[in-house]
């Protein structure tokens, strides 16, 4: 599907999910490297983003740094599955759920402004359904940037996050923050129309982007993708039980490996999902993802270690995090 796109849109999809040029007209300085001009970039990016296939152009934000968050997960049974999705989705909080193939089969990313925030949430979801959820903080991340090349073989992971210096945020961040999550307004200068938006001029918008970027707070800047409505349609959450002192290698190797696009440890829930260990394969066949898998399971540092496959059938939401509480 994505080959069948329109060579400018493919490039603006695959050359620009990083590094959006942090200058007051950006949509300009990506106009003259593909040869076009700025209203067609905007007007490219406002079709992309009305079809469903660009989320935003902002920000991905390292979790855990600006706020708290969690993958969760609810066994839901077959008969209870729009409501209990709508429920979770009502959320403000929610910004990713998708069913998986699993008994286990309702997985969502939930974040707040605060951890207690994070608690009251996650509590309202298993008071609503009466089921319980599994809160599977993060403990360490080895890939945690969904940005990958769409064209070509594709499947290669973009370089990672470096190390984060959370210390770098402030606190008169924060509404800079959210708008990045909820994205930039397509205009010309969007980085003044944040401003205005925040009580920042255009120029310090720029410069806290560049800082919360370089301190590792925000993992990329620039076009975000929605994979599964451009063709990356056979996603597989693989999760992974082995030892404690065997993860971190593990999961450095699984991070380096062709085809995984997330991976990152996370707590368990002993006796009820023993699987530390969490990667990501992002595919556009069945067969393809297997394939992917089928390599990670044969690296020396996953030896004996026994594994879970979760295909995605469905995506109930997908937005920005919530990082900010909304204003009473």
């Amino acid at each position: 599907m994505f080959e069948r796109l329109d060579p400018v849109d493919r490039r603006l999809m695959d050359e620009f999910q990083r590094d959006l040029p942090l200058v007051p007209r950006p949509f300009a300085a990506i106009a003259r490297t593909l040869g076009t001009d700025e209203d067609e970039v905007i007007a490219r990016l406002q079709a992309l983003h009305a079809q469903g296939k660009v989320s935003r152009v902002g920000a991905t934000v390292r979790p855990n740094t600006a706020g708290a968050s969690t993958l969760a997960a609810i066994a839901v049974p077959e008969a209870r599955i729009e409501d209990v999705a709508a429920i979770v989705g009502a959320e403000p909080g929610v910004n990713h759920s998708y069913l998986r193939e699993d008994d286990w089969n309702l997985w969502f990313v939930a974040t707040a402004p605060d951890r207690a925030a994070l608690a009251d949430m996650l509590g309202r979801i298993a008071a609503r359904t009466g089921l319980r959820v599994l809160d599977l903080r993060l403990v360490q991340p080895f890939n945690i940037d969904l940005g990958f090349r769409l064209g070509g073989t594709g499947r290669d992971p973009m370089p990672g996050a470096r190390g984060v210096r959370a210390a770098a945020l402030l606190e008169e961040d924060r509404p800079i923050l959210q708008a990045l999550t909820t994205g930039l307004p397509l205009v010309p200068r969007p980085f003044q129309a944040t401003g205005t938006a925040t009580g920042h001029s255009e120029d310090v918008v720029i410069a806290r982007i560049a800082a919360l970027a370089d301190a590792g707070v925000l993992t990329r800047v620039g076009v975000i993708v929605r994979h599964r409505a451009v063709g990356w349609t056979s996603n597989a959450m693989v999760v992974w039980s082995l030892p404690d002192d065997l993860i971190e290698a593990a999961g450095r190797a699984l991070a380096r490996h062709r085809g995984v696009t997330l991976c990152y440890r996370r707590q368990t829930v002993p006796g009820i999902w023993d699987f530390p260990l969490y990667s990501m394969i992002h595919a556009r066949s069945r067969s393809e993802a297997l394939g992917i898998l089928g390599g990670a399971a044969a690296l020396p540092e996953l030896a004996g270690a026994t594994h879970r496959v979760l295909f995605s059938t469905r995506c109930f939401k997908q937005q920005g995090a919530l990082l900010q509480a909304a204003a009473a």
